[in-house]
């Protein structure tokens, strides 16, 4: 009997443990750990975002220059460098000094829109080219991607990483030259670059100074605001990869918001915490491509920072700054890069 009862104690406790523990665990008091359900990891469209871009590498090298033209001040050449795989091609100025053993500061020059089959090397910006480079700067002109007879399909700028990657692969490439001051490279751009090279600028954080011409969409809630009203923008035929990635970019995140954790991460005003550089705005009144309101809009939000910038505005010259406004503009360009594109 001893035996039994023995026993019986043993299966009776093993079920009070089990009924303890059931209650234990399903006790409405006994606080559930949520789920949490964790951000893809890489996400759609990942590489658009700033701190992709910050995170990636853009090491290059000019290829064999070309000599194309020589005058009394520079020198012209045909080059091109590697960005992401592709070989993107540019017209390369270099001034001429006393001595051959100077490094020179540097400009990477962006292009504004054109329609990719109109745009031409040897044409388009030259005289913006021709008064930086008498100016004592070598002036790197790219061709981004898709342009001229630069490799790939050209991307666009607002929703495409790939003109932020030709510009700072660019930009490494003239690092690397030896015959630039590696400290003294800044960049310089019009319309859509202006978004290119803001970009560019908060994502490399080692760009002394950047100068804007009538540039647009730094905020991208500005670009939903004021528009842009380009009658030779040509969208991408239908079929095409950028047009399908447009597509696909939509379908996913919808419509650019403020408030969504993907769009967040695209406009470089939400990073610009440990900007260094310099930043000069130009703008005229009268641009009707391109609203005034986009620069005055970013003035703004630079005079919360502590980051060196101005705003010049004009009462003329349009979306390109033409007539009188050119030569200013210029002028003023050209003071603030040599204060700004300096090793000492």
């Amino acid at each position: 009997m001893a035996i039994k009862t023995k026993g019986f104690m043993g299966v009776a406790l093993l079920i009070l443990v089990v009924v303890v523990l059931i209650i234990f665990l399903y006790s409405p008091e006994t606080p559930q750990k949520p789920v949490i359900t964790p951000t893809p990891f890489p996400f759609p469209f990942q590489e658009l975002t700033i701190p992709s871009l910050m995170a990636r590498g853009y090491e290059s090298t000019l290829a064999n220059l070309e000599k194309l033209s020589d005058n009394r001040n520079y020198t012209s050449y045909l080059t091109s460098y590697k960005s992401d795989g592709l070989r993107v091609y540019g017209l390369l100025t270099i001034p001429k000094t006393a001595s051959d053993d100077s490094k020179f500061p540097a400009i990477v020059f962006v292009h504004g829109y054109i329609p990719p089959r109109e745009y031409q090397t040897k044409v388009n910006y030259v005289s913006y080219v021709d008064y930086l480079a008498k100016n004592g700067f070598v002036v790197f002109k790219i061709d981004l991607r898709g342009h001229g007879n630069s490799e790939g399909e050209s991307g666009g700028a607002y929703y495409s990483e790939d003109y932020i990657v030709d510009t700072l692969s660019a930009y490494s490439a003239l690092k690397s030259s030896g015959f630039v001051d590696p400290k003294a490279i800044g960049l310089w751009g019009h319309s859509m670059a202006g978004n290119v090279v803001f970009r560019s600028f908060v994502v490399s954080k080692d760009i002394p100074a950047i100068v804007i011409w009538a540039g647009a969409g730094y905020t991208y809630t500005d670009l939903q605001e004021y528009m842009i009203q380009d009658t030779s923008y040509k969208p991408p035929p239908t079929g095409t990869q950028r047009a399908k990635e447009r597509q696909r970019l939509r379908e996913i995140y919808g419509n650019f918001s403020p408030d969504n954790w993907f769009w967040k991460q695209i406009p470089a005003t939400n990073y610009l915490e440990g900007v260094t550089g310099a930043i000069q705005i130009h703008h005229a009144v009268n641009d009707n491509v391109v609203s005034i309101e986009y620069s005055r809009n970013l003035n703004n939000l630079l005079k919360q920072t502590s980051i060196v910038h101005e705003l010049n505005e004009y009462q003329s010259g349009g979306h390109n700054l033409t007539g009188s406004t050119f030569n200013k503009a210029m002028q003023k360009t050209v003071e603030f890069l040599k204060n700004n594109l300096s090793s000492t």
